[in-house]
């Protein structure tokens, strides 16, 4: 859900990123494909996929939810520059830690950019980082609902 923003709500995300900084075309609900750049672990990573990812702010939170795999995280804007966005997340669980940074850039109703992931694998025993996979994809985006970037 989309909540106008106010002046009281021009909050600072992340070294000087500025919620207001956020394109509003950002926010909604986008179809993504992802292809497999590069991976140390082609094992591990699958070599493509379509999702659906809903993009909501609610005060100085972002989140970033999936409905087809039923994920939901909060997200870490780090650059905006223009129509450029980065943003991370970081998702914990068993004894690993996911990494998630992706660049897009926003063009019209559609994005095009670039998701890393690091997937860090711990010991059970003395949680010394056993393993580090990592993968690059292409990614690509088109808007379902939201306000349009080219605000038609």
């Amino acid at each position: 859900m989309f909540m106008p923003f106010t002046p009281a709500q021009d909050m600072v995300l992340n070294a000087g990123v500025s919620i207001n900084d956020i394109p509003k075309a950002f926010f909604g609900s986008w179809r993504v494909t992802a292809k497999l750049e590069d991976t140390n672990s082609y094992g591990t990573f699958k070599p493509g996929s379509v999702d659906m990812w809903n993009l909501s702010r609610v005060g100085d939170k972002i989140t970033l939810s999936n409905p087809f795999s039923g994920a939901n995280a909060e997200i870490s804007v780090k650059t905006v520059e223009g129509n450029l966005v980065v943003f991370s997340k970081k998702a914990p669980y068993d004894n690993k830690i996911l990494y998630d940074t992706v660049t897009i850039r926003l063009l019209d109703n559609t994005f095009t950019g670039i998701n890393d992931l690091r997937l860090e694998s711990y010991s059970l025993v003395d949680n010394h980082l056993m393993k580090a996979e990592h993968a690059k994809y292409i990614i690509k985006g088109e808007k379902i609902s939201g306000e349009s970037v080219l605000g038609k």
